[in-house]
């Protein structure tokens, strides 16, 4: 039986597909599939790669998204992506799809021909970084000659890329959309991360009757893209909703 591991971007809020991965271990349910956009790109690849919940949320904790060391110079964005690619070659040694111990697609966005692309082979580190570079905030990733940002921006959450192949599709999806007063945005970017849930919640809800099983953590609307704290709160919050659903999912599939 092949099961799809579907993992939308979010930000900060993507701590949450560790929860539900953790769940998953504990349930004895494996992905044969994964596909993820963003910050599930990232929790993606590292399922993909055999990581369990406990090493890929250690990885998370140590990362410093924000580290003044990592900060653009002369490039469009505040924080320089590819200072990342060291942190990834630790737990990516050989860089490459073929070293992974499941298929994975990643999403991310060409920039400059406004066109989507979807990375499932060849060196998997800057994809990886492409599809979680958040427009206006990390610089875009050069990929051969092209040139990448956020595959959330045309699509956050990529179930579409593995219905054809997988009988069941579990779905992750932490990208909340919510009203919201205006006092709530008092910074630039809280306007552009706005502008990014709506473009994502307009693409992405249509596809959760795709989904055989669709988990959407209640209480992440409390927590930003980019917050830095409560790791912990946020990786519960993915387990608890996961838990609570894993039982009718193997129902389900048991029949």
């Amino acid at each position: 039986m092949t099961t799809g591991l579907v993992l939308s971007g979010g930000g900060f809020r993507g701590i949450a597909h560790i929860g539900v991965i953790k769940a998953m271990e504990e349930a004895g349910i494996q992905a044969t599939h994964v596909a993820g956009t963003s910050s599930g790109a990232i929790i993606g690849a590292l399922y993909a790669a055999g990581y369990t919940h406990q090493e890929i949320l250690e990885f998370v904790k140590g990362v410093n998204l924000f580290s003044i060391y990592k900060y653009a110079v002369n490039k469009p964005g505040f924080v320089d992506t590819e200072k990342f690619y060291k942190d990834f070659k630790r737990l990516f040694p050989e860089d490459n799809f073929g070293t992974l111990k499941l298929p994975m697609f990643i999403t991310a966005t060409d920039v400059l021909k406004g066109a989507l692309k979807v990375f499932s082979s060849g060196p998997i580190i800057r994809p990886i970084l492409a599809s979680a570079a958040f427009p206006g905030v990390f610089t875009p990733v050069k990929i051969d000659s092209n040139y990448y940002i956020d595959g959330g921006t045309l699509n956050n959450f990529p179930v579409d890329l593995l219905r054809a192949e997988c009988e069941n599709i579990i779905g992750v999806y932490v990208n909340p959309f919510l009203k919201i007063q205006i006092e709530d945005m008092k910074h630039s970017y809280q306007v552009l991360e706005r502008a990014y849930q709506i473009r994502a919640a307009s693409t992405s809800t249509d596809k959760f009757e795709d989904c055989d099983l669709l988990i959407t953590p209640e209480g992440l609307r409390k927590f930003g893209t980019f917050s830095l704290k409560d790791t912990e709160v946020v990786f519960e919050l993915g387990y608890q909703s996961a838990k609570q659903k894993m039982g009718q999912f193997l129902e389900r599939i048991s029949k």
